[in-house]
């Protein structure tokens, strides 16, 4: 590393910071959690279940568009490859130790080790292919808002990118992992999925400011070199 440049410097530590979260994201993403009703002007929205998997997902978004604004299109694919083959082995990984029987004393036991890590492969299967197809759309969408814009207005090309791509995110990784194998009908994919939709595009405004002092940062940090 200190021989690097800046630049591959901070490629570094936004790539660890994208896949870091997205692959906690896929392994806690079974518990669920209650978040509740709040107001909105007349409206109320909530109590909506989540899974706790969607809070590490404003990191990726902001790591996304940074590494897009500095690397474009073909830093986020490498990125988004590889952190989809390391999903792959961390999953590997879980169903060889899942095969190895606990003993006695463990603190973990066998049952609550499968429940936890290895709740059902529809899920893996749709949280990758949910992943890959999110993360080309959000870039293609990034890129093609910025050649018309130039380098002004961040916030239209990075929250535009992330309305679409999220959006068939949401919907897909619900389809796949519930829907498809007949955990639940349409109608509850559907409510579930718009929830989660809303609640994904909620984060996204509200962590555009720091993606301005992302980019402040880091032109800063770039300066110097």
């Amino acid at each position: 590393m200190r021989n690097l440049g800046r630049r591959e410097k901070l490629f570094f530590v936004l790539g660890g910071f994208f896949l870091t979260n997205a692959l906690v994201a896929e392994l806690i993403g079974g518990k669920l959690i209650q978040v509740p009703a709040f107001a909105l002007g007349s409206w109320q929205l909530g109590p909506w279940p989540l899974s706790v998997g969607i809070l590490p997902w404003p990191v990726v978004f902001l790591t996304t568009d940074l590494m897009n604004e500095y690397y474009g299109h073909k830093g986020v694919r490498q990125i988004s490859f590889l952190t989809a083959g390391l999903v792959l082995y961390a999953f590997f990984i879980l169903f060889l130790t899942g095969g190895m029987p606990a003993v006695d004393f463990s603190p973990v036991d066998d049952a609550t080790y499968q429940r936890v890590f290895l709740q059902s492969q529809w899920i893996m299967a749709g949280s990758l292919v949910a992943f890959l197809i999110s993360q080309f759309l959000d870039v293609w969408i990034f890129t093609r808002i910025r050649s018309v814009t130039g380098k002004r207005f961040i916030w239209l090309r990075a929250t535009g990118s992330t309305v679409v791509s999220q959006g068939i995110d949401t919907f897909l990784v619900q389809g796949i992992a519930f829907y498809l194998p007949g955990a639940i009908d349409f109608g509850e994919w559907m409510s579930i999925a718009s929830n989660s939709y809303v609640f994904k595009l909620g984060i996204a405004l509200g962590i555009t400011p720091l993606l301005y002092v992302g980019h402040g940062l880091i032109d800063r940090y770039l300066a110097k070199e």
